[in-house]
């Protein structure tokens, strides 16, 4: 039996390349999500917080945070689910005066996960207004700070005002193996809504591997 082709080899086991956003408010854990999972050191643009920004990034909820994202959070995992997918995973900064640079970072990007915190739910109606804009397939991840209430997800998605196709669900950004699951969620719902294949029947089922 005649050896395959180099070339051919490589093809079959190089993985599908997929750009992911990390989007949501300020504070809401976007940078955690990228350092939990990410396979290389991340690329972070984070910067101490002073007081000219006191009158525009409130802390509210979030008082301990003592630095923010001021361009990118960059990581890439890969994983093996059966067929082979390398995410690269760019983390949003939250403030929406960065709006601009949001809409150049969903460039190419398959969709998006936006961490919400129940503590300041208000904080992420900037992102998800940005992913219906921008026509980005999403999910919402409620990442459940110590401290903070658990309210049942119906109540989330009902205060969020979202309809019935969007994917809501609980994250612990610090944990990997439930930013994985995060991860493959939004995978799948982005590949069963794509305009490539709008059939959701037809998609590959990463979560299932």
């Amino acid at each position: 039996m005649p050896a395959e082709p180099a070339a051919a080899l490589t093809q079959a086991h190089s993985p599908a390349v997929l750009k992911i956003l990390i989007a949501g408010g300020f504070g809401v854990g976007k940078t955690t999500t990228v350092r939990a999972i990410s396979e290389i050191e991340p690329v972070s643009t984070e910067e101490y917080l002073t007081q000219t920004s006191a009158p525009v990034d409130s802390l509210d909820g979030v008082e301990e945070k003592r630095t923010t994202t001021v361009a990118f959070d960059f990581g890439r995992v890969t994983f093996d689910v059966p067929m082979p997918i390398e995410l690269m995973l760019f983390g949003t900064p939250g403030q929406d005066r960065f709006m601009d640079l949001w809409f150049d970072l969903a460039r190419g990007a398959v969709g998006a996960v936006v961490l919400a915190d129940t503590r300041r739910l208000a904080s992420s109606f900037d992102a998800l207004t940005f992913c219906e804009r921008a026509e980005l397939p999403f999910i919402v991840a409620v990442n459940e700070f110590d401290g903070a209430h658990r309210y049942p997800l119906g109540e989330i998605r009902q205060a969020l005002a979202l309809a019935p196709r969007i994917p809501v669900v609980t994250v612990d950004a610090r944990v990997p193996a439930a930013v994985v699951k995060v991860l493959l969620r939004l995978v799948d719902h982005a590949l069963a809504h794509s305009p490539a294949d709008p059939n959701p029947a037809t998609a590959h089922t990463y979560l299932d591997a």
